[in-house]
């Protein structure tokens, strides 16, 4: 891989990371990465662009850990029941949505 593509990663890792402070909110975090990522694997892109997008730019964006930071949260509290709905609703809606991306990556061509 060629340098000026480990720049772009950084790039889009920075970018990705202003927007996640911006937004502050890890649920509509993860669905709107869980969007782009089933919009981008539809496309047939390049192996540069592809860890562009999910090396630098979706995988900073999304970060797991705020994802495994609030179950923690709730973990912690003792409260085993939300526990159990929050991390199958997250999940499940996750992949809803990275159905619809998918999908409608595939009907824009």
């Amino acid at each position: 891989m060629k340098i000026n593509n480990f720049i772009y990663i950084l790039l889009a890792a920075y970018l990705a990371t202003f927007l996640r402070l911006a937004i502050n909110n890890n649920f509509v975090i993860s669905i709107i990465g869980s969007f782009l990522v089933g919009f981008f694997i539809s496309r047939r892109l390049s192996y540069s662009i592809q860890k562009i997008l999910f090396s630098g730019f979706v995988s900073c964006f999304t970060s797991f850990s705020g994802f495994i930071y609030f179950l923690y949260k709730i973990f912690n509290q003792g409260d085993w029941l939300k526990f159990f709905i929050f991390l199958n609703i997250i999940i499940i809606v996750n992949l809803i949505t990275m159905f619809l991306g998918f999908w409608i990556s595939r009907k824009i061509t």
